[in-house]
């Protein structure tokens, strides 16, 4: 008997992480009655980070109402895992998301305010471990309106507080933290990212990823400003330089805000959900392990899912699959980090917005021409 194990991301767009799991599985029970496959959900710290991780563990969502991106009110949840230590696991696109401004994107106004407002309810139902998936967000404020909510006080040079976003980062003079939510210092907490990027300069936050959220060149000149500004601020009264801190530049500069303002580690959103379902245990009873993504490239190298699976099962020799949306340039670095395979899902080239529609469906042929091959193979 055969054991796979799927560990896919979201084709994002198209489909979740679930849905590839689910079709996998279909495949297997039609071209392999007797093997087992085994699925886990993922994600990597944006969309679906919640979801997954409550697939995996178990748990309840909690949903309430917090600020969103330009500080309306808006319902957004989280999930409490089950078993101890009782662990919130929030995804910042919940209030700070990038679909939730799809059309009025401004990064120089857009706020984490609500993400404050989620950890500080994980803390008052009794969460001793806060876990923060930092992705798919529409913000560049580096964690500022977190911070505010959970008591860090802001000052510009008048010495009057105020909460800032990505445009106001320049404004600041005084980072005050004496007002910080004592809760905070007893939890454990990890922010999760799937990215390496520094806080602010040519590789930071504004500079890769504001355009994405609607910046033009002149706001992203703008934005890192801010970014350095605060990075000046925090520097000087707390001793941390956010620029050394790999990741800082994650979410608009979250992952550099959380760790120097609120006590966060960063880890890999990959590595967090993989330690937490035993990953390493499941690979001794795994033949073959299916994961896969939208695009695999050079960018799949920083912290990814495809990469963090393989680097994990080529530790105990098991080899990797992986089933992608579009193979991109410099993909083949994957092949040295343990991926044993990169498979496109779709058969024809066409743009993104008609090869969508067939994505289910495409997937389901390439993963029965896969399992098909190692049969014929006598991999059985």
């Amino acid at each position: 008997m055969k054991r796979y194990l799927a560990v896919p991301d979201s084709f994002k767009g198209t489909l979740t992480s679930g849905q590839i799991c689910d079709i996998l599985a279909d495949c297997v029970r039609r071209c392999d009655p007797s093997a087992r496959l085994r699925a886990i959900p993922v994600a990597d710290g944006g969309e679906g980070t919640v979801d997954a991780f409550l697939a995996a563990l178990g748990g309840e969502k909690i949903t309430l109402p917090v600020a969103g991106p330009y500080f309306e009110e808006r319902t957004a949840f989280y999930g409490i895992l089950e078993g101890s230590p009782r662990t919130a696991v929030i995804e910042m696109a919940a209030c700070a998301g990038l679909p939730l401004v799809e059309g009025r994107e401004d990064p120089l106004r857009t706020t984490t305010y609500g993400v404050g407002q989620l950890i500080a309810d994980a803390l008052a139902r009794g969460c001793e471990k806060i876990l923060l998936g930092l992705g798919g967000s529409c913000t560049n404020d580096g964690g500022a309106g977190a911070a505010a909510a959970l008591g860090v006080r802001f000052l510009d040079d008048k010495g009057v507080p105020f909460i800032p976003v990505g445009g106001t980062l320049g404004r600041i003079a005084v980072v005050d933290c004496s007002g910080l939510d004592p809760r905070l210092a007893a939890a454990e907490k990890v922010a999760i990212c799937d990215i390496d990027n520094p806080f602010y300069g040519p590789s930071g936050a504004a500079a890769v990823f504001a355009p994405q959220k609607g910046a033009t060149p002149e706001q992203v000149m703008q934005l890192d400003g801010g970014l350095r500004r605060l990075a000046e601020v925090v520097l000087a009264e707390t001793g941390r330089d956010l620029q050394l801190l790999p990741g800082a530049g994650a979410a608009g500069g979250m992952g550099g805000g959380v760790c120097a303002l609120l006590g966060f580690r960063l880890q890999m959103g990959i590595d967090a959900l993989l330690d937490a379902v035993h990953f390493d245990d499941l690979l001794r009873e795994t033949d073959l392990v299916f994961t896969g993504e939208g695009r695999i490239d050079s960018q799949s190298l920083r912290g990814k899912v495809v990469v963090g699976v393989a680097r994990r099962a080529r530790a105990q020799g098991v080899p990797v699959i992986a089933l992608v949306g579009e193979i991109g340039e410099g993909a083949e670095a994957a092949y040295a980090e343990g991926v044993s395979g990169i498979f496109s899902i779709n058969p024809r080239a066409e743009a993104f917005a008609t090869a969508r529609h067939r994505s289910a469906d495409n997937l389901r042929q390439t993963a029965d021409n896969l399992l098909h091959f190692c049969q014929s193979m006598g991999w059985q």
